[in-house]
């Protein structure tokens, strides 16, 4: 078997080792046993077996174990590749996690870089998707990752990686790489699928299907050339012989692009390109304009007779969603317009850097010589959150590669010599290879960068390089050698003084664990005496005569130890006090926080609460049902939020993630609660304490302003109040913090910093080494690459480009110094409702599944084309619309993916 020149195919999970020839493609496909570690090889139930569409189909791998597992495929550095995979779930697992309803989902990297998402949520068990991207190797090698979100075990049944001419997609450059989206060919087709041989390069070009009135399709037998110097995409002749027009009392075809609901929301950036060649050999009079929407990209557009010419525009990916194109007749053309082909693309950004090669390469040596069983794969620095374990980066410099400055193998059961590739790394500064079985000498390592070189307990006998020595008495070098033999020949402070070291152990160890046990029995004491106290208390002698006059509900202390089950659930906790779970009388949840102060007088937010959220009614208020008034405990009662808070959800791990509208939904909501107490209320009231602690969500994710403790209200014809300063760090106003004059535009500072939660991820004030204000970080981050850098990892980079730039603009312009120029929280309303969807829903939306087709590549986000005319032919996915001279009809055939 030889396989094609430039070509790898890949059956994933095959055990045979051999491989085998594709009966279809007459392509050798062999066992992905090389290309990867890890996984577990699985073979699709044996009912799905004759449904498989190929041979592999029938076998997949899995990888239920680590974040990230990758495949290594060989390649020459500058070269373009088609890298295609394919995954048919077939309930190998025996677990029917397609169909159950619950979020199956992966992520694909393409080097370092996010690629795409593999979503299989509510989709037909033998079914199979497809993803494929052109990308520019950098380097001997691609990796093609498989990333686990959390939401479903990672698997692929096939991958494939094609050389493509040089020639080919020559607008390409190492920073981008293009998403398959879509490719279809007109024309009456026999098969589906049309690719190798008859596309030399492996493309899946999809048949269009459309072969009913008013469509009437092409073909002619003479040769299709490509114009000269033309060689940018090489599209087949077979396919260039057929296309597809519409009839003559029809004017113009609409290409629309549309996102379905099967899967989240997602920033498009598509690049259509459009192949046509006229092959009606009567010369016919035939011209067209092209649109994007209501922008005309190419005017007076005339396809050449029997020749090819590609039309698109490299510099313009479209970021409006969904979109459409028109292919309009011009007023003198006889004919409408004729289309042959087109392929629809995505930009992938490849903005994250590798580690430097040589690195890279020297750690491969380690673990190929000591055997390291480790799940090393994919680059060991970036992406950030899936370095290699054991490996610790240096990533000061945004601009370079990140470098390798900790390795950490102690413990690794090494055995062997000292390996030279740790000491030519350039940038390692700790090398920790204790407890191992070490042997030999200890070389002449000269590397200036390391500090800290941990070769305690192995077998290393010596000599030590003198090298070492003179670097480890000139203070250069922490040098361990403790637990070795040669520590029995020399006597050096590297190699420690055991029986010191032992004592200071031993000392360290035992006075803590006596001070801690001491402590817990004093705190054990301290709880069993309060517990009997307030057995024998009487909590209802403490009852305050005098109730507030509010019209809400007053409970006793009795009653909210009945719905507080003896206050056994704690919900939350903080400086205030703490909250417990509880059930009313009527089954009602809710949530009871008890103050830490135990009267009016103590609390400075009992009755600023109480007074508040009694007068304001608002569905994105948090609602308060009641109060205690107790001279032992006061407590609030309000409506349990059992999703938590905005906080917990945007730092919580890839299961609580919330995708891009849902956070939009919040930002909106929380905006619409700040807008009624600002100006529906009389007096107005700012908030004073806006953060995402102190927006609740409900089950449906509805976002509620909660915590009124600090609000305060003023009068509408005065333009401030005077009062202290207070709030919480990082969200503070510099003007309200500066002159204590209190505004409604000190609430929309902070919603500023909470717009920027939102799409970062990243809490107000953190470590970047150093601390750092959010806003300044994003500043920072957009100054130096773009707005893609900011946005939380946890989106995968699925959201809508412009809308992002429009959020983070918002909230720039709520941040601003002077109050004064900050926008009211009416125009921040205005401004989230046009970045959400007209018709957008909170709970998405599952999607029907589809019929079984030999392939079907990224089906969530379905290249739909348009036209009009009765038409008795059904076609997922797709719906028809056209321009007729006496009117315009409309007919639909839509089925969700």
């Amino acid at each position: 078997m030889c396989p094609r020149a430039g070509f790898v195919s890949i059956d994933c999970g095959l055990t045979n080792g051999t491989g085998y020839v594709d009966s279809v493609t007459n392509l050798t496909y062999v066992s992905d046993r090389g290309f990867v570690e890890g996984g577990k090889s699985y073979d699709i139930m044996a009912q799905y077996m004759n449904d498989a569409a190929n041979d592999q189909e029938k076998t997949l791998r899995s990888f239920p174990d680590g974040p990230r597992n990758c495949y290594t495929l060989p390649s020459s550095p500058g070269k373009k590749y088609l890298i295609r995979t394919t995954f048919t779930y077939g309930n190998y697992d025996r677990l029917n996690s397609s169909q159950i309803g619950s979020l199956f989902l992966f992520g694909l990297h393409i080097g370092v870089n996010f690629w795409t998402t593999v979503n299989l949520t509510n989709w037909n068990t033998p079914d199979t998707v497809w993803k494929e991207v052109i990308t520019i190797a950098q380097d001997t090698d691609i990796s093609v990752c498989l990333i686990n979100l959390g939401s479903g075990t990672p698997f692929i049944s096939t991958l494939d990686l094609r050389e493509l001419d040089n020639a080919m997609f020559k607008f390409m450059n190492l920073s981008f790489s293009l998403s398959y989206f879509s490719r279809q060919r007109f024309g009456s087709v026999d098969d589906y699928i049309t690719r190798y041989p008859t596309d030399r390069f492996d493309r899946f070009w999809e048949a269009a299907q459309r072969y009913s009135f008013p469509w009437l399709n092409l073909t002619t037998t003479r040769t299709v050339n490509r114009l000269p110097g033309n060689d940018d995409f090489q599209v087949p002749t077979d396919i260039l012989q057929k296309a597809s027009t519409i009839g003559s009392n029809y004017s113009w075809i609409n290409i629309s692009v549309k996102a379905t609901n099967n899967i989240d929301y997602r920033s498009l950036e598509l690049l259509p390109i459009f192949h046509f060649a006229e092959i009606d050999s009567n010369s016919p009079n035939r011209t067209f304009d092209i649109y994007s929407a209501e922008n005309l990209m190419f005017s007076n557009y005339t396809p050449p007779p029997f020749r090819v010419d590609s039309t698109y525009n490299s510099s313009q990916f479209l970021r409006k969603k969904p979109t459409f194109f028109t292919l309009r007749k011009t007023p003198n053309s006889e004919l409408p317009p004729l289309i042959n082909a087109y392929e629809v693309y995505s930009l992938v950004r490849m903005d994250n850097l590798t580690t430097s090669s040589d690195d890279v390469n020297y750690m491969k040596e380690v673990k190929k010589y000591y055997s390291l069983a480790r799940n090393w794969n994919g680059d060991p620095c970036s992406p950030r959150e899936y370095s290699w374990k054991g490996v610790a980066c240096n990533y000061a410099n945004g601009n370079k590669n990140p470098s390798i400055i900790r390795v950490d193998l102690s413990s690794s059961g090494l055995i062997g010599v000292l390996h030279t590739s740790f000491m030519k790394m350039q940038s390692l500064e700790n090398l920790d290879l204790s407890h191992n079985n070490l042997t030999g000498a200890i070389p002449d390592y000269q590397l200036n960068s390391l500090r800290v070189l941990d070769l305690s307990n192995n077998q290393l006998d010596g000599p030590i390089s003198d090298s070492i020595l003179q670097r480890f008495k000139a203070g250069q070098l922490e040098l361990r050698l403790e637990g070795n033999p040669i520590c029995s020949k020399v006597k050096d402070r590297y190699c420690g003084n055991k029986k010191n070291r032992t004592a200071i152990v031993l000392i360290a160890v035992i006075v803590p664990v006596v001070f801690l046990l001491l402590l817990v029995l004093v705190c054990l004491w301290r709880l069993c005496w309060k517990g009997k106290s307030e057995e024998q208390d009487d909590y209802s002698r403490y009852e305050e005569e005098t109730p507030l006059h509010i019209d809400i509900r007053r409970f006793t202390y009795a009653e909210l130890k009945l719905i507080t089950n003896n206050f056994q659930s704690i919900i939350g906790k903080g400086g205030f006090g703490t909250v417990y779970h509880g059930i009313l009388e009527n089954n009602d949840e809710v949530a009871v926080k008890v103050l830490v102060e135990t009267s009016v007088a103590e609390s400075k937010d009992f009755l600023p609460e109480v007074q508040t959220l009694s007068k304001v009614h608002h569905k994105n208020l948090v609602a308060l049902v009641g109060y205690c008034q107790n001279k032992k405990c006061l407590a609030l009662v309000y409506d349990f939020m059992p999703r938590g808070n905005l906080q917990q959800l945007l730092r919580g791990g890839y299961d609580s993630s919330l995708n891009w509208e849902e956070r939009l939904h919040i930002a909106l909501d929380a905006a619409q609660g700040l807008e009624y107490l600002h100006k529906s209320c009389t007096p107005s009231i700012v908030h004073r304490d806006v953060k995402t602690p102190n927006i609740l969500l409900d089950k449906n994710l509805v976002a509620k302003i909660s915590d009124f403790g600090l609000s305060r209200a003023f009068n509408a014809a005065h333009t401030h109040i005077s009062t202290v300063a207070a709030g919480t760090l990082g969200y503070l106003d510099p003007e309200y913090h500066a002159t204590f004059q209190l505004t409604v535009k000190t609430d929309v500072y902070s919603f500023g910093i909470v717009l920027l939660e939102i799409v970062t991820g990243q809490p107000p004030v953190f470590m970047d080494p150093q601390t750092v204000h959010l806003p300044n970080w994003v500043r920072q981050k957009i100054a130096r690459g773009s707005i893609h850098d900011v946005v939380d990892k946890k989106l995968l980079d699925q959201y809508d480009a412009t809308h992002l730039q429009t959020v983070i603009d918002l909230a720039m312009n709520c941040l601003e110094n002077a109050s004064i120029d900050r926008p009211s929280m009416t125009e921040v309303v205005s401004v989230l409702k046009v970045c959400l969807p007209v018709s957008s829903e909170r709970q998405s939306a599952t999607s029907t599944p589809r019929k079984k087709n030999v392939m079907d590549a990224e089906i969530p986000r379905q290249f739909q084309l348009m036209i009009s005319g009765a038409s008795t032919t059904s076609y997922e996915g797709s719906s028809f619309q056209s321009g007729y001279t006496g009117g315009v009809s409309e007919i639909s055939h839509i089925s969700g993916r």
